[in-house]
């Protein structure tokens, strides 16, 4: 059976929405591992046959902790990946594009292939009592990371990727 990887990372819950959502939904079609950054490791990565990276960006970058997986696995796994489909997901307070474009450079590294342009949803958060708040992606966003999920998990039961 086909295994899809979601790694995520979330301070303030707006990530894990969106990675929980894109989980439940790829549930239905394929093997799904939903790990949080922390927790994932390079042998992750070499089980599943794709994957979706779910990250805030925190000062115009990705998380520190999703830093710190890629930088953790990113060698380990170097060449042993190549041509597996991945999508990304980013919570913003304003942009996100500059933590999209990290993972993208890291996946491009990684030779993965893209299957979805990232999905940026964006909170609107500027001030620091709401960056630090708990955050509550609303229906619609967490129905397009269900879309996802349930789009690569599809193509990966498929053979499509």
């Amino acid at each position: 059976m086909a295994q899809l990887l979601i790694v995520y990372h979330s301070r303030t819950g707006g990530s894990r929405q969106m990675a929980q959502a894109a989980a439940e939904a790829a549930r239905e079609e394929a093997g799904t591992v939903l790990k949080p950054a922390d927790q994932a490791g390079p042998e992750d990565l070499l089980r599943a046959d794709g994957y979706i990276f779910c990250a805030p960006e925190n000062l115009a970058a990705i998380s520190g902790v999703m830093k710190d997986f890629f930088d953790r696995c990113y060698y380990p796994v170097l060449g042993r990946i190549e041509g597996r489909p991945y999508a990304q997901m980013v919570c913003a307070g304003s942009d996100g594009e500059n933590a999209a474009r990290q993972t993208a450079r890291i996946a491009t590294g990684w030779r993965l292939k893209e299957v979805q342009p990232p999905l940026i949803i964006c909170t609107h958060a500027q001030s620091p009592e709401d960056i630090l708040a708990e955050k509550h992606i609303p229906g619609d966003q967490l129905d397009t990371c269900r879309e996802i999920g349930a789009a690569l998990a599809a193509g990966l039961s498929l053979g499509v990727f």
